[in-house]
């Protein structure tokens, strides 16, 4: 409420409140109008096992951390590649990394393999141009049995 006494205007301390409260309001809005829809990362659970328990679904992208040394990683994945009958398989691999690209089901399929320390070993799922969350699922849960046998 205002009140005039005098030349001067003041505010009441409830007047002042409201002011902070709708300020407070409408940065909340902004905030959350910014924020909603934002699919730049979905968490779920992974395979208990041979898994770090934690997918990141980013940019198409479905990485988790597998309890298994690069080598054995690698060859689990390739081994996926091809009971999934993978066509125009092209794998690419270096020291503590590599990709492994293929035609699988016909959607572009790539692995991105990646050395972290020597028993933990980061995979890349993508499934087509813009990336397949449940197929790179099935891919993921393909190699953890792998890394098991």
């Amino acid at each position: 409420m205002l009140y005039e006494t005098g030349h001067l205007t003041t505010v009441t301390q409830e007047g002042n409140m409201a002011g902070r409260f709708l300020r407070l309001a409408l940065c909340l809005m902004v905030t959350a109008a910014l924020t909603a829809g934002c699919a730049a990362a979905v968490v779920g659970t992974a395979a208990v096992g041979t898994g770090a328990g934690t997918y990141l679904f980013i940019n198409g992208e479905l990485k988790t951390d597998y309890y298994a040394p690069f080598e054995k990683v690698w060859a689990a994945a390739e081994k996926t590649v091809a009971a999934m009958h993978g066509q125009e398989v092209v794998p690419s691999k270096a020291i503590g990394s590599g990709t492994i690209k293929a035609l699988i089901d016909g959607e572009k399929v790539t692995i991105n393999i990646l050395f972290k320390e020597k028993a933990l070993t980061t995979v890349g799922v993508r499934v087509g141009v813009l990336g397949d969350e449940p197929a790179s699922k099935m891919i993921h849960a393909k190699i953890a049995d792998n890394i098991k046998k």
